[in-house]
């Protein structure tokens, strides 16, 4: 195996992993960790996609890690509660 499969198997498993987190939706600190999880899994996919010149995956995954972050922002740092829009 190489660099390459590890981190193209590193980013599908996380991504699983981070999915099935975030859709239990056990709270904010899961879903903030299942976000944490989806950056880690977005840097093995752009490095990966960088190693292989894959243009449109690691555009697409560089796009993912910016949202993921902010996910992470809103459900691990930020202190105040998102008001309820219901």
């Amino acid at each position: 195996m190489n660099l390459v499969d590890i981190l193209k198997w590193s980013a599908s498993i996380s991504g699983m992993i981070a999915a099935f987190l975030v859709s239990l939706d056990l709270g904010r600190r899961v879903t903030g960790w299942g976000f944490a999880l989806f950056v880690a899994s977005s840097i093995c996919w752009i490095s990966g996609a960088v190693v292989t010149d894959d243009e449109p995956l690691w555009t697409q995954n560089l796009v993912l890690f910016c949202i993921n972050v902010f996910g992470v922002y809103r459900y691990l740092i930020r202190k105040r509660k998102p008001h309820d829009t219901d």
